[in-house]
């Protein structure tokens, strides 16, 4: 190294010796002859000075310096006069007395300035994403992240785990998001997929006998982008062999639990709490409930039974739900702020939001006169709403309304500041379904994918063909209200996996040209097994309360997919094209210009 010491390690000990630090100049200050610069590296900050008086020459080279600038410094660690100690660095009671300086590299002057707090754009940020990672909250990021990964391996090398890696270019497989398609030069007309996750791959590793396989791997999905999706993430995957759901949730309880007291220094109990996915959806509206705070739906569907107000029994007949949400302190709220919520419930699909305020002589709603004493006393009763609360009521299809209440309990949650933000509650959720319907397709979909196992005694609905009532073997893993683990048992007979895909409305042909690899595996002896995969882009957001994982990834894309620092994705050539035997359609706009 051509340093000796870093610019966040030097203290009072360290008085009197010669030093060599390399850094960036975070910052220039000009006291007439005397010249201080506050040294920056990864590590922290080192005050220089360069005395006009012990050296003229490096004085003279200090009035040249500017921000960012890479440079090399030689000197002696001095104590920093009286009365300008900073107590709040490690580097605080020294200063180094420069003999020598080299710079080894000079600096535009930056479109931001580096330092912590930073007010400028994301898209800035991204595409000056070098000096971005520069800033100190951004290498503490890096630092978790870092810290994450190797307690991780760590852990699971000690659990007899086997690192193994899998193919990054695969064949496309139909797991519930679009794959990233890449086209073969050598196979014209043929293309690979990048993988969504290495599922089939580590199914295989158990029929090979791994038994127990991890890999921190990257995936790939084209999907819709949000706060907490990227098309490439990170994502620890396990399987283990000759195991029961149990198993596998008590391994990854263990990991959990040590990977947050030795990075967070944060005691976690487990095991950890089990609930099942049908009083997830309709106590709290949602497969990954925010556990922090106690508000919960309630089902008033049968309390309006006879009802008068025909929204409510038309919804009741048709087999939906009419759920319900007492809101603390919300009977104050003005009707502009009734029509932004109903907007808001608009936006899940809710046709409306009935509301109802609690006053001290009983509710009031331009629709209590549809109700009878006994309806409405029951609103109150089983919301356990107080005076001054408002209840409000969604009536629509179950999953339209469980979902648009459960959304507007997040949203009176955040606004009145129930949710406890020191918690960490973490939540394993079970018995989700194994199909759900899709009503564009109008054919039975895989709820998470179609190797998912299912409870053992619920075989005879899938022999029967009553696809909505098996439960899988599957788990979601959920940390306040975010789901950062998914996971299942899995099938692993041959005849069962078959009927999953017959189910799925695939022909034979369909499934033996996309699966009959792992369909010829099956044949040989393939052990019980499951497992699971853990965002930890996700889960490392977490970790740093950040509100979006673009700031845990050193170089994310945008929400509209696009990397600003490198401009990807762009177009490629002609000769690329000809070479990979592919011809571009015409631009709609341009084809018809």
């Amino acid at each position: 190294m051509i340093r000796t010491h870093n610019c966040g390690e030097l203290t009072a000990k360290n008085f009197s010796e010669k030093v060599t630090l390399c850094g960036w100049v975070a910052s220039r200050r000009d006291h007439g002859d005397i010249v201080f610069v506050d040294l920056r590296d990864k590590h922290g900050i080192t005050q220089i000075v360069f005395d006009p008086e012990k050296n003229k020459s490096t004085h003279q080279e200090a009035h040249h310096l500017r921000n960012e600038y890479c440079v090399k410094v030689s000197g002696t660690v001095s104590p920093r006069p009286e009365g300008t100690i900073n107590e709040k660095i490690t580097t605080g009671e020294v200063e180094i007395e420069i003999d020598e300086i080299e710079v080894l590299s000079e600096s535009e002057t930056p479109p931001f300035e580096i330092k912590d707090e930073l007010k400028v754009s994301e898209e800035v940020r991204l595409k000056y994403r070098y000096l971005d990672l520069r800033r100190a909250p951004m290498q503490k990021k890096l630092r978790v992240k870092h810290d994450v990964y190797k307690y991780i391996t760590n852990f699971l090398y000690k659990e007899e785990f086997i690192s193994v890696e899998t193919p990054i270019l695969t064949k496309a497989t139909p797991e519930g998001a679009r794959d990233y398609i890449v086209p073969s030069r050598i196979q014209q007309g043929s293309f690979y997929a990048l993988p969504q996750s290495p599922q089939i791959f580590k199914q295989l590793l158990m029929v090979s006998g791994v038994e127990k396989y991890f890999q921190i791997v990257r995936c790939f999905r084209d999907e819709d982008l949000r706060a907490d999706r990227q098309p490439e993430f990170t994502q620890l995957d396990m399987e283990m062999s000759f195991v029961e759901q149990e198993d596998v949730l008590a391994v990854c309880e263990r990991l959990f639990k040590g990977l947050f007291e030795e990075v967070l220094d944060t005691k976690v109990q487990i095991p950890f709490p089990r609930m099942d996915y049908e009083e997830a959806i309709t106590r709290y509206g949602s497969d990954k409930p925010d556990t922090r705070f106690d508000l919960f739906l309630q089902d008033m569907t049968e309390d309006v039974s006879g009802c008068e107000f025909k929204i409510f029994n038309s919804v009741a007949s048709s087999g939906g739900k009419i759920m319900a949400i007492a809101a603390p302190g919300y009977a104050a709220i003005s009707r502009k702020d009734i029509d932004g919520l109903t907007a808001f419930v608009g936006e899940y699909g809710a046709k409306g939001l009935a509301y109802f305020k609690v006053e001290e002589d009983g509710l009031t709603s331009p629709i209590t006169k549809f109700f009878t004493p006994g309806i409405l006393e029951s609103f109150k009763k089983k919301t356990g709403a107080k005076t001054g609360d408002m209840i409000f009521m969604v009536a629509d299809s179950k999953d339209v309304a469980c979902e648009a209440t459960g959304a507007l309990r997040l949203k009176i949650g955040r606004e009145k500041n129930l949710i406890d933000e020191s918690k960490f509650n973490f939540l394993w959720v079970v018995n989700f379904p194994l199909f759900k319907f899709n009503k564009e397709e109008q054919r039975w979909a895989s709820e998470h994918h179609p190797f998912t196992s299912f409870q053992d005694e619920d075989i005879e609905f899938l022999d029967n063909g009553e696809f909505e009532k098996i439960r899988s073997k599957s788990y979601d893993l959920v940390l306040n209200g975010s789901e950062i683990g998914s996971g299942s048992i899995r099938i692993h007979k041959k005849d069962i996996q078959q009927k999953i895909f017959d189910a799925l409305g695939l022909t034979k042909d369909e499934y033996e040209s996309k699966f009959g690899f792992l369909l010829d595996a099956f044949q040989y002896g393939p052990p019980p097994h499951g497992g699971v995969a853990f965002g930890l882009d996700r889960l490392v957001t977490l970790f740093t309360r950040d509100s979006s994982i673009r700031e845990v990834i050193p170089f994310p894309k945008t929400q509209r997919g696009i990397c600003p620092l490198t401009n990807a994705p762009s177009a490629i050539d002609e000769d690329q094209l000809r070479d990979l035997g592919i011809k571009l359609r015409k631009k709609k706009e341009e084809s018809s210009s």
